[in-house]
């Protein structure tokens, strides 16, 4: 059918499809053919200009039903058991919604008829064929539609934005390829699903993908929520439900996410065993936990989430109208070549945009009038696919530390903007907390490769390099101990050189021996250092216990109470109790006997190799990709040239071809003889601006700046030559300033996190103390939830 110049058909679904639907949902719908008919429509226009006046209409707003839920899944070039498994574990989750007791689930109609679920695929060129087939046996897709010119009968006239695909359907098939459909009144029955599918004809990045979400579907359906997964991403049971009822009972929450978790495998000795020996994994198992368990319950218990991971999150649509979505869409690649447009073309703001998930998490909270906030929803759970080499792990941090640098920097300017909200006092105060947090952690982050350098020179110098006339032995090699600790100096330095040459001249695929070797090396020399720390903590302990032999030990005391007794107690509570304070709390302190020796052993890897790579290459504004990718299963689709729909307005009736091309040829006639005849006006042409030579200027002058300051650092603590500078005194006490100084300022990270973490814990438990006397039956005028202030 033609809707005034959008091309829009509905087609006759497989018979295999259109009989795998219960006749009850059918009495429910109003349309006969909800079921039975995929709709497919081209659309050529931009996601901005999809709307009513131009002809588009989505099926549910056409059925006039409330949209509560709208669930967008982005896809770039996953495999087919990706995707199939986050579709599962939706539908599920859907069904677990669909089951419930609960009233506000049921008031206003069937669930199922609020929930809208839209698949977007970045780029019709990079879609997997066996991806697409999944999709057509769901009843969601079919192979010929693609092709304007075959279903329209219609000459091409300019290209497809977009090809929109919808229908209603209780098939999904699971990630170990099972196809799962309903069977006579069961309970087990997956609910009906309104399913959409948004194939962009090119690939234009994720950002582009919510524009096409948030700007055109959500501007018809005006949902409640729009939740973002991604491709890959696992929901727990009652995930979906658990982040729906955060937002109803907390109608000031703009934004929540879900618990992350590391997906390791089904849950069998043998595939937790082989994914924890894998050190790259377990660091990030244990670095989720970590996140999940002290460091969102923390900015929770603020009312800002620094990050919303597009893995699992919550966005309610009302709160991002305006300019947060504006701004967002600022970093839209599409819109760089766009008339008028806003988007930035600067190295700074396009690595902003990198961090996509932490733009949206901080203009809703400073919104000017709004009193908007993000919050953690812990009994959301999801489990989700991380990078398993260092290839993979490299290129992703790459761009995730590059987005949270110019993200935090871009925060901390505008909180000057948070007057214009109307936050009350106390949400203000906690605001302002968290700012300073995250100051310190910035610098902190950014003086860390010196901190770590010194650290390690230090504490190997104190162990094995005792003063003279001490009796005591070096250690662990004795008089040898000095030689080796100069060796592994050199040893640590010259890597450290080394990534900043690998950095700048190659790419992680092209090294991965000398990037595997990095990783070993750095944490040999970690797991050197702690064995001294430990020898040194029971020397001390020996000394003061009087049982190591008289005074052989004294140096030791000395260097420990110069730095402090409180600064090294408080130091060692808050990085080890801290951890241990969380998992216990959180009721899962499994991570701490599995992942976290891991941790430590790469966590100077951190540092030296991951934050060297992602300011060396911070330049590079692309996404990337992961590495290891199958060739795709050929397209049963066909190519861009034919993927095109007629314009709007034009039109779709037959023409003779021969007056029409001798028209057209004088009318180009007419055009080339207006050029020729034009008179000649010479004009100055500027000096194109070359782009990548001012990234590179902005590379350099970072890096530059990034060297330099850490290592004026060291030169300050080490160098013999600072022994008179100002108020440190000598090169000694230039150590014990360090020392004091770096220890306190990571307590005091760890302590704001700690006091978050408790003060979140504790309205969780007086939430479900409420709950438990109020009872089971839940109501609009029960208002607490864990997610509020």
């Amino acid at each position: 059918m033609s809707q005034g110049a959008v091309m829009s058909i509905d087609v006759s679904v497989p018979s295999a499809i259109r009989n795998a639907v219960e006749e009850k949902y059918r009495n429910e719908s109003w349309d006969e053919h909800e079921f039975h008919k995929l709709r497919y429509t081209a659309i050529n226009v931009k996601p901005d200009d999809f709307a009513l006046e131009d002809g588009y209409e989505l099926r549910p707003r056409s059925y006039g039903r409330s949209i509560e839920h709208l669930i967008c899944v982005t896809y770039y070039n996953e495999d087919k058991a990706l995707l199939s498994r986050t579709l599962a574990s939706l539908f599920k989750n859907m069904r677990q919604v669909h089951n419930s007791k609960k009233k506000f689930w049921k008031a206003g109609g069937p669930a199922w008829q609020k929930i809208v679920v839209c698949i977007v695929m970045d780029g019709i060129d990079h879609c997997d064929g066996d991806v697409l087939d999944i999709l057509a046996t769901m009843g969601v897709y079919q192979h010929n539609l693609c092709e304007g010119e075959t279903v329209f009968n219609i000459p091409t006239s300019i290209p497809t934005a977009a090809h929109l695909f919808e229908i209603t359907t209780q098939l999904v098939v699971t990630g170990n390829q099972q196809l799962i459909r309903p069977s006579t009144d069961s309970d087990n029955n997956m609910p009906p699903v309104q399913l959409m599918l948004c194939i962009k004809a090119k690939n234009a990045g994720k950002i582009n993908s919510h524009r096409w979400i948030f700007n055109a579907f959500s501007k018809q359906l005006n949902p409640d929520i729009v939740v973002t997964i991604d491709t890959g991403t696992y929901l727990k049971s009652n995930a979906l439900p658990n982040l729906w009822e955060a937002f109803y009972n907390d109608q000031s929450l703009a934004g929540a996410c879900g618990a992350l978790h590391v997906d390791l495998g089904n849950p069998s000795f043998e595939e937790l065993s082989s994914s924890l020996l894998n050190p790259i994994v377990a660091t990030q198992h244990f670095e989720y936990e970590v996140a999940s368990q002290l460091e969102r319950t923390m900015e929770s218990s603020t009312g800002y989430l620094s990050v919303l991971p597009g893995a699992f999150s919550g966005y309610r649509y009302r709160a991002l109208a305006g300019k947060p979505l504006s701004e967002y869409f600022c970093g839209d690649s599409a819109m760089r070549y766009e008339p008028d447009s806003k988007a930035t073309k600067d190295i700074y703001t396009l690595n902003r945009f990198l961090g996509d998930d932490r733009i949206l998490a901080f203009e809703v909270v400073v919104k000017p009038g709004g009193r908007w906030h993000t919050g953690l929803v812990s009994n959301a759970e999801a489990y989700t696919d991380v990078p398993s080499n260092t290839t993979d792990f490299i290129n992703q941090r790459r761009r995730w530390l590059n987005g949270a640098f110019a993200a935090t920097i871009y925060s901390c300017r505008m909180f000057l903007r948070l007057p214009t909200s109307k936050h009350n006092v106390v949400r203000q105060a906690l605001l302002l907390v968290q700012l300073f947090h995250n100051i310190l952690a910035f610098v902190l982050a950014w003086f860390s490769l010196s901190g770590f350098l010194l650290t390690i020179f230090v504490v190997n110098d104190i162990s094995g390099n005792p003063p003279e006339g001490s009796q005591a032995k070096g250690f662990p090699f004795g008089s040898a101990t000095p030689i080796v600790n100069a060796v592994i100096q050199v040893i640590y330095i010259a890597t450290i050189v080394l990534q900043f040459i690998l950095a700048l001249g190659s790419r992680p695929k092209n090294e991965v021996f000398s990037y595997v070797t990095s990783f070993i090396i750095f944490a040999v020399i970690q797991a050197y250092m702690m064995m001294n720390l430990i020898y040194l903590t029971v020397r001390l302990l020996g000394f003061k216990l009087r049982d190591d032999g008289g005074n052989n030990y004294a140096f030791i005391n000395e260097y420990f109470s110069d730095v402090g007794w409180l600064t090294v107690l408080v130091t060692s509570i808050s990085i080890f109790g801290v951890y241990i304070a969380a998992g216990i709390l959180a009721l899962s302190p499994w991570h701490l006997f599995t992942s976290w020796a891991q941790y430590l052993f790469i966590s100077s890897s951190y540092t030296n190799i991951l934050n060297i790579y992602a300011f060396s290459n911070v330049n590079d504004v692309s996404w990337g990709h992961k590495t290891g990718k199958t060739e795709l299963a050929q397209m049963p689709v066909s190519t861009e040239e034919t993927s095109q729909v007629p314009a709007r307005g034009s039109s779709i009736g037959g023409s003779d071809q021969e007056e029409q091309g001798a028209f057209d040829l004088d009318e180009e006639f007419e055009r080339v003889v207006t050029r020729a005849l034009r008179p000649c006006k010479r004009e100055t042409i500027p000096e194109a601006e070359d782009v990548e030579a001012k990234f590179m200027k902005f590379r350099n002058r970072l890096v530059a700046a990034y060297i330099f300051s850490n290592f004026l650092v060291c030169i300050i603590v080490l160098d013999q030559t600072f022994q008179g500078f100002y108020t440190l005194g000598d090169p000694y006490w230039h150590k014990i300033w360090f020392f004091r100084v770096w220890m306190w300022g990571n307590s005091s990270l760890f302590l704001l996190k700690c006091a978050g973490m408790i003060w979140y814990r504790a309205r969780v438990f007086c939430y479900w103390c409420l709950y438990l006397v109020r009872g089971s039956k839940w109501d609009r005028s029960f208002q607490p939830h864990p997610s509020q202030c």
